[in-house]
Formats: structure tokens, C-alpha cells, sequence
């Protein structure tokens, strides 16, 4: 089966999922108290044991570049969380035209192929190449430190996971989801629900986040 593998913050921890975003199931679901290797590791063991087999897992770019973490399994980058970091490191109205032409850049991802994409990011940095090196002495320490680092760090963050960003073109049988929507359509329908129930103890919210995701029948796109 493909899965899907994220976490969301409920209350002081976390809460870790799987998904089969074909068959519109959670199965696995876990508190844990901060997102970790670790974590992830003992889902993908447990559920294993369990009997499930993978044959592609989408995640967001936490662990993707981890090699060793889901060995031998195709694994493709959520296409909304790469735009997501890079709203992070740039924010949604950029000053700079070369971050406005990144975050375009990495509005496209869901709409465009592997090729043009690769192809319009590579241009991107051999344009950007010289300003991006560009440094700034600090007058208080005296130390030079780079002029545009958090547009150093957008860039950075899709070249890292650059090659994972298309592995459901490299699988078309396997039918791999290119964002992890499934999971958070789901996520975000417990987020709702927490809201309305504010004054739940931390036990209870655990227990309707639980509810929520192992419900039947949620379809979402």
C-alpha cells in the first residue's frame, strides 16, 4: 500500500499517523511528545508487524532525505509542504523579485511535471547565483554573514528535497498522491473539532482526535 506519514500538534505533544489515502483509513495512529526519527521509525516497525507492506510512503520534508529511515521504499515529498516551508523562509508578499519569483516557482509544484520544474529552479538559481552570494559585515561582531540567508534557505530547502519531489511520475502504477491531503483533510477536521470542545482535558482531546481519525467513510481530495 502507499501511506502517508505526518504529525500534528495536539495540545502539549503530538500525534503521529499513517494513512492509506486510497482506501481513506487511518491506520496507525500514536501520541508521542515530539516529532522524531524515533517516532517514525517505531510506526513504520509496528505497522510492519501488523502485516502491512509499502510500497511508497509520502511524507513532508522533516524526514524525507533520511535515506536509512524507510529503506528501499519510494518516497515522495508532500508538494504542499514544500510550498509551505518555502511561505515560511519568504512569507506570502515578498520585497526581493527573486523571492517573489521562487515562491511562484513553488506555487506551481502540483501543477506542473518534473522536467519543467527541475528545468525552471535551475534557471532560477544560475539567474539568482551572484546575489545570492552576496554577504553583509555585521558591525557588532565585525563578521560577514550572508545578505539574503532566508532566500538561501528556500532555495536550499527545494534543492534538498528536489529528488523527492517527483516520485510519483517515476511510479504511475502505484498511483502515489503528490501532497499529503489525505491526512491532513482529516487533521484539519480534528483541529476544528478541538476548537469547538476548548475546554476538554488533554486525555479527552487525545481520545476525539482518535475518533476523528479512525472514522469511516472520510473521502477527502
Amino acid at each position: 500500500m502507499v501511506a502517508i506519514l505526518d504529525a500534528t500538534k495536539v495540545g502539549p505533544s503530538w500525534m503521529l499517523a499513517a494513512r492509506d489515502p486510497h482506501a481513506h483509513e487511518t491506520i496507525y495512529l500514536k501520541e508521542i511528545s515530539i516529532e522524531t526519527t524515533s517516532a517514525y521509525q517505531e510506526a513504520y516497525r509496528t505497522l510492519k508487524e501488523q502485516g502491512f507492506s509499502f510500497s511508497a510512503i509520502v511524507c513532508d520534508g522533516r524526514f524525507v532525505a533520511v535515506p536509512w529511515l524507510f529503506p528501499n521504499i519510494p518516497i515522495q515529498m508532500c508538494h504542499f509542504h514544500q510550498a509551505q516551508i518555502v511561505i515560511r523562509y519568504l512569507t506570502l508578499n515578498p520585497k526581493l523579485k527573486a523571492g517573489i519569483e521562487l515562491l511562484d516557482l513553488a506555487r506551481v509544484l502540483p501543477k506542473t511535471d518534473g522536467a519543467s520544474f527541475k528545468d525552471a529552479f535551475n534557471l532560477w538559481c544560475r539567474v539568482w547565483h551572484a546575489f545570492l552570494q552576496e554577504k553583509t559585515i555585521d558591525e557588532n561582531t565585525g563578521r560577514s554573514q550572508w545578505t539574503h540567508r532566508r532566500l538561501r534557505q528556500a532555495r536550499d530547502s527545494i534543492h534538498q528535497h528536489l529528488p523527492f519531489l517527483f516520485t510519483f511520475e517515476k511510479y504511475p502504477d502505484l498511483n502515489i498522491p503528490n501532497t499529503a491531503n489525505s491526512l491532513d483533510g482529516s487533521f484539519k477536521k480534528a483541529k476544528v473539532a478541538l476548537a469547538v470542545h476548548s475546554g476538554l482535558t488533554h486525555e479527552r482531546q487525545l481520545k476525539l482526535v482518535q475518533s476523528i481519525l479512525f472514522s469511516r467513510g472520510e473521502h477527502h481530495i
